[in-house]
């Protein structure tokens, strides 16, 4: 799948979003090795630390399905913002582990701008399982 179909595709997603307190509706898209391709969209709630952001809703809806992170071959998001839409904290710690490394994440807004990178890039230091033993 070209990059642009899934970047497509995280435009969408957005349009499933549930974000009545921030109004900053988030899509993303996980494309996997089969042409498999797993939406995501921030889902709010009023307490606001059970929130769940699209890129994690991604994945793990991807997970629920059987799916590994050496399936999983570019991950796409997008919002409404004046640069491309890059992840949040929570999200850079759990792509770091569940995303493979070297992998394209295409960050994205609503205008066409877009800036491509990778895992290393945007969480160079990551905590991982190695942190634990």
């Amino acid at each position: 799948m070209e990059k642009e179909k899934l970047i497509e595709q995280a435009k969408k997603a957005r349009g499933l979003s549930y974000s009545p307190y921030s109004r900053f509706a988030v899509g993303a898209a996980l494309l996997t090795k089969d042409g498999k391709v797993f939406l995501g969209a921030n889902v709010e709630n009023s307490s606001y630390p059970l929130c769940m952001c699209a890129e994690r809703n991604a994945l793990y809806n991807a997970m629920m399905n059987g799916y590994k992170k050496e399936d999983f071959v570019a991950l796409a998001l997008s919002a409404d913002t004046d640069e491309p839409c890059s992840p949040c904290g929570a999200c850079r710690q759990v792509i770091s582990e569940l995303f493979p490394k070297s992998a394209p994440i295409y960050m994205t807004n609503l205008k066409g701008d877009f800036k491509e990178t990778n895992v290393e890039e945007l969480l160079p230091f990551a905590f991982s399982a190695d942190d634990l033993k």
